[in-house]
């Protein structure tokens, strides 16, 4: 069963509580492109793992308070 699981970020909601960090200042915290983080922040991109901890780590929340998988 290889069904793909679908993910959910809250990306645009820590930005806002970090002092509502831009995309550009995420994406130079993490070693992203802006366009990436705009790609996450509208679903359209799954990060890699590594980056999605770089993510979490930006903010200082654990990886689960960032990506969230959605139950079918």
């Amino acid at each position: 069963m290889n069904k793909k699981i679908a993910i959910a970020n809250h990306i645009r909601k820590l930005r806002f509580f970090a002092g509502e960090m831009t995309q550009l200042e995420l994406a130079e915290k993490t070693g992203a492109s802006r366009q990436t983080i705009v790609a996450l922040e509208a679903g359209k991109y799954t990060p890699s793992l590594e980056l999605a901890f770089r993510i979490a780590d930006a903010f200082g929340v654990p990886i689960g308070e960032v990506f969230e998988k959605i139950e079918d």
